[in-house]
This record gives C-alpha cells, sequence and structure tokens, in this order.
C-alpha cells in the first residue's frame, strides 16, 4: 500500500509541475507543494527521476515559453531566435511571421512582447523543476549520501545552472560583475526575489556546476536525454568562457580537454550529407540521430511524443512538412557563406540559395515529407569545445596551442592539409578571428553562434540575402540584441521595475 501511495503522489506532483496552467508568483509561473517530494525523496531518492524527466521534457516540448506560438518549442525554439539575432541565420521570407518582429530587431526592445516573455518563463520554469528536485533531497546546501541522491541531485544542480546561464547571457547586455539583472532562486518555496548581480548569478552557476560535476562521477546516464558529467563540463566550461578572465579561460582549457578525451569528432561524412544522382551516400550524415558518438546532449525524439510542424525541425528543414518548406526559409547569411572555402565539405551543407538542407534533413528526404517529427534534437557535442579549446588557448596567448585545436578540426573538413595550412602562419588577433570564423561555419544553426558573439565581442554585418536590415551592422552590445525583462515579470515582482 505504501509503495502506492508513493506513485500516487509522485504522478501527483509530476503533473502539478509539467502539465498544469500555473498562477504567476515565480517567473516560471508556478507554484509548488511543499513537504511532498521530500517525503517521497525520504523512501527512496530514485523516484525523482521521473520529475526530472519532466524537467527534461520542458526542453523539446511545445508551449513551455507559455505561450501557443509557434516558435515556442524549449531549447530549439531559443536557438533559432539566437541564431537569427547573429545575423549568421538569414531570415528569407515572410509569409508567416513567426520570426519577423526578431529579425526586424523591433521585438526585444519592447518589454511587452512574447519575444522577451518566452525565454524568460522556459528558463525559470526549468530552475524552478529543479529547486523543487534539490528541495527534496535536502536543499542547495545539503549533501547526499546516497549515490542515486548524488547523479539526481548533480543533474538538477545542472540544470538550474543551465537555466540561469542563458539568461544571463541574454538579459545582459554584457558582462558587468556589479550589474543588477537576474533574480536569483534557490529553492521552490521563496516567494519574488530583486535582481542579483552579475558576480553572484555566475558564483551559483559556478558552485552548482562544481559540486554536478562531483556528484555526477560515475554516473552511467540511461540515455543522453540526462545531464551526465561531460555535459556539467561542457555548461561549466561555457560560464567560464563567458566571463573570460584568465583564470577562467585556464579553467576552460582543462574542462574542454577533459570532454575532448572523453567524445570523438563529428567525422567528415557525419558533417554533410552526401547526394549523387539524387540519393543520400552516407546515412550518418543529417544531424538527426541521437546516437552520432560526437552527440554529448540530446534527445531521442520519437513518434509518441508527437511533436510536428510546431518544431525545430518544421522551422528548419526543408523535408519537414512545416514552415521552411512552406515558404519560411531560414538560410545562411551569403557573405559567410561565401567565405567557406570550395575545399571545406561544409561548403556542401548549404544549397546555392542558403538553404542547409544538406546539413540539417530528415532521413527519408521527402520534401515536406516528415509530418511526425522523428528526427532527434542536438544540444551538445564534442566539436564546439574543441572550438572553445581553441579559443581559450588563443586569448592566453598559447598560440601554438590553439593552432593545434583548430587544426584537429579542420583535418575533418578540407579536402587536403594543404587547404589550412595558411593557419600555421596566424597568431594574436588574426587567428582568434580564424577560430571566431571556423566556429560561426562549424556550429552554424545550432545555436551557439550568439554565445560566441557576446563572449568574443563581436559585431555581424547583414548580407544582401536578408529580408530586414540587410547591409546593417551591429555590435554584440547592441542593447536590441539582448532582451527585457518582461512585463510580466514587472507586473507581478514588486522588486523590479
Amino acid at each position: 500500500m505504501k509503495k502506492v501511495l508513493i506513485f500516487n503522489l509522485l504522478l501527483s506532483v509530476f503533473l502539478v509541475s509539467c502539465e498544469a496552467d500555473y498562477l504567476d508568483t515565480l517567473p516560471d509561473g508556478s507554484t509548488t507543494t511543499e513537504g511532498q517530494l521530500s517525503d517521497i525523496a525520504e523512501v527512496n531518492p530514485k523516484i525523482l527521476e521521473g520529475l526530472l524527466s519532466g524537467i527534461y521534457s520542458n526542453m523539446y516540448n511545445t508551449g513551455t515559453g507559455g505561450t501557443s506560438d509557434h516558435t515556442d518549442f524549449g531549447q530549439k525554439g531559443v536557438d533559432i531566435t539566437l541564431d537569427l539575432l547573429s545575423s549568421d541565420m538569414a531570415y528569407q521570407a515572410n509569409n508567416y511571421g513567426w520570426y519577423a518582429s526578431i529579425t526586424q530587431l523591433t521585438a526585444t526592445p519592447n518589454f511587452a512582447n512574447n519575444e522577451n516573455y518566452k525565454p524568460w518563463r522556459y528558463y525559470y520554469r526549468i530552475i524552478n523543476g529543479a529547486n523543487q528536485v534539490i528541495d527534496a533531497l535536502g536543499g542547495t546546501n545539503a549533501v547526499p549520501v546516497q549515490q542515486d541522491a548524488k547523479y539526481i541531485m548533480g543533474q538538477a544542480k545542472a540544470l538550474r545552472a543551465y537555466g540561469y546561464f542563458y539568461l544571463s547571457q541574454m538579459y545582459q547586455v554584457s558582462y558587468d560583475a556589479n550589474a543588477l539583472i537576474l533574480p536569483i532562486y534557490t529553492d521552490s518555496k521563496v516567494p519574488n526575489q530583486p535582481k542579483s548581480s552579475a558576480a553572484d548569478v555566475y558564483a551559483l552557476m559556478i558552485s552548482d556546476l562544481t559540486q554536478s560535476i562531483a556528484y555526477l562521477n560515475g554516473y552511467a546516464r540511461p540515455a543522453k536525454f540526462n545531464i551526465d558529467q561531460n555535459v556539467a563540463k561542457g555548461l561549466l566550461a561555457y560560464v567560464y568562457a563567458a566571463r573570460g578572465t584568465s583564470a577562467d579561460l585556464t579553467n576552460v582549457v582543462s574542462l574542454t580537454n577533459d570532454i575532448l578525451a572523453a567524445y570523438p569528432l563529428t567525422t567528415k561524412s557525419q558533417s554533410t550529407g552526401i547526394i549523387t544522382a539524387g540519393v543520400l551516400t552516407n546515412p550518418d550524415s543529417g544531424f538527426n540521430n541521437v546516437n552520432t558518438p560526437s552527440w554529448m546532449w540530446g534527445v531521442d525524439l520519437t513518434n509518441a511524443i508527437n511533436l510536428d510542424l510546431v518544431s525545430w525541425w518544421g522551422q528548419m528543414d526543408f523535408f519537414t512538412y512545416s514552415y521552411a518548406w512552406a515558404g519560411d526559409p531560414k538560410n545562411i547569411d551569403r557573405n559567410l557563406f561565401l567565405s567557406i572555402a570550395t575545399t571545406d565539405i561544409r561548403k556542401l551543407q548549404f544549397s546555392a540559395s542558403g538553404r542547409p538542407s544538406a546539413k540539417f534533413f530528415d532521413a527519408d528526404r521527402v520534401i515536406g515529407g516528415q509530418r511526425v517529427i522523428e528526427s532527434d534534437y542536438i544540444y551538445m557535442r564534442s566539436d564546439e569545445f574543441l572550438l572553445m579549446n581553441a579559443e581559450a588557448n588563443a586569448k592566453l596567448n598559447n598560440d601554438a596551442t590553439a593552432i593545434t585545436s583548430l587544426k584537429q578540426l579542420l583535418n575533418l573538413r578540407f579536402a587536403t592539409t594543404a587547404d589550412y595550412a595558411y593557419v600555421d602562419a596566424l597568431s594574436g588577433t588574426s587567428l582568434k578571428d580564424e577560430i571566431y570564423k571556423q566556429t560561426r561555419t562549424e556550429l552554424w544553426g545550432e545555436g551557439k553562434i550568439y554565445l560566441a558573439m557576446k563572449r568574443n565581442k563581436k559585431s555581424s554585418t547583414r548580407a544582401t540575402n536578408h529580408l530586414y536590415l540587410k547591409g546593417a551592422t551591429f555590435s554584440y552590445d547592441d542593447p536590441r540584441l539582448s532582451f527585457l525583462i518582461p512585463q510580466i515579470e514587472v507586473l507581478n515582482n514588486p522588486f523590479i521595475d
């Protein structure tokens, strides 16, 4: 009977946490049932894995940003928005209008616009869910004893840091330690909080991820859906790289070296579809399979999940029945495309018009064919950390080491070593610029360039294939490239104006 009661309690808490239409009492819009989760965890901490799965499902489910918009589908929805703001992704038609205000840069300056609300609601929803798990295990300062509890606490703290990291990148124009940027919540019951300084937000992220890495030691996750030790290291590398002190960059080098020792890079075949006489000759390509060895974090999307046109694939893939096929293509910026050498296999990822039809595609490659999404979502892969390793070493003036890392990737992308021998002569600013360009090329369409643009303090100029603001140049610290705390938070949180 006790097991039945525990199961029923878990189910009710899971439904309250993940499915209900919450009151706006916290930034994620959720409320929580006090005490129940702690009782569950005390009997068996593994039961909390159900709640963790519910938190992870926010990363791919629709509406997790609190709207019915067809751009509201978790992390990959944010990824497209950030790629468009970086200007490396060109919005080329406005038949359906979902991204018009983002690409016109009129949404972000308006705190009443949903584009400011969706990421805020989504990431604080992740944070509140993580806090519920952490509370059930004794709270932020608790030190789990049972191994299962350590693994669950490690994932929850990494998820909390993941939420705060993206908020810190999107809702602060540029890093200023003393600037007040975000409310910090370290448990699920605390009332509305005032904004904390960037220094405090970063300190929390670093503490959470450092503990997560320790707790996840030895964790063999059941699927790439779950955060493991290397994913936590990857998130911590992003946090350190964004702050960017010399000590931080040294930590980035160490963390990325660990990751690269654990994962292979994406192969030349996996990076680009090769079509001969209309037939795909390398089925390991397409960025559509979570089992690709270089993928560190992703989700296996199945028919049962029932995603359709409201999805990343729907917005990006010519071979999915949705917007990219029907008339709203999101293509590579023309100038970036022209900068890719003809001997670089990544040039083949794009059609002549710039459509990424040989980088991202449903495996069946039927134009407008995929209706229910079964192509997988990628959140993190090893190659981004090879590039981050090169970037950090270059910023530390370790040019030779940075070049070695960069060439390790280019060896898998170019036809011959002679094609990228030019990097041996680079140093200082020219080397940093080349690493940034290769980051833009390698990670196009994966939601990472906005993060790189901010941490490298770069500008972007839109090519002629953009629908709006073509030819305009935007600095990383242009206020229109960052987000405002949304109106609903200002109205509901008396500490924020």
